[in-house]
C-alpha cells in the first residue's frame, strides 16, 4: 500500500506554522513535499541529503553520537533536517517567527508516525 507522505507533511506544516517540508531519500532524491512557490524541490532534497551526511560524519569524528537533527539558522528562518531512520531525511522550512519549540514537538510527531509507517 502507498502511504499518502504529501498529506503528512502539510498536517505538519499546518500544524507548526512551517513555511515548508520535504521528505528526502538519503541519496538526494524528493520522495514528497510541500514547498513554498519559487523553492525547487531538486535542490532542496539535494541540498537535504548532503548536509545530514556532513552532519553524520561531522558528529561520528567529533564524538558525539549518532546525529539527531542539524538546524541551520539564517536571518529570515531556519531550515531543520532530521533522519528518519535509514529511509528519508525529513526537512522543515521556518520563518524565524516560529515558536521554536511547538516546531520541534510537531517534527518530532511527524518522525514517530513516519518510523511507524516505514516500521
Amino acid at each position: 500500500m502507498a502511504y499518502d507522505f504529501e498529506a503528512l507533511l502539510n498536517d505538519l506544516v499546518k500544524d507548526s506554522g512551517a513555511e515548508g517540508a520535504v521528505l528526502v531519500s538519503p541519496d538526494g532524491l524528493a520522495i514528497a513535499s510541500v514547498l513554498p512557490e519559487g523553492i525547487e524541490e531538486d535542490r532542496v532534497a539535494a541540498m537535504g541529503a548532503a548536509i545530514l551526511s556532513l552532519g553524520e560524519r561531522v558528529a561520528s569524528e567529533l564524538n558525539k553520537g549518532g546525529l539527531e537533527q542539524l538546524y541551520v539558522k539564517g536571518t529570515e528562518g531556519y531550515v531543520i533536517f532530521t533522519g528518519v531512520k535509514d529511509f528519508a531525511v525529513l526537512g522543515v522550512l521556518a520563518p524565524s517567527s516560529i515558536k521554536l519549540g511547538l516546531l520541534l514537538m510537531e517534527i518530532r510527531k511527524t518522525m514517530r508516525k513516519l518510523e511507524e509507517i516505514i516500521g
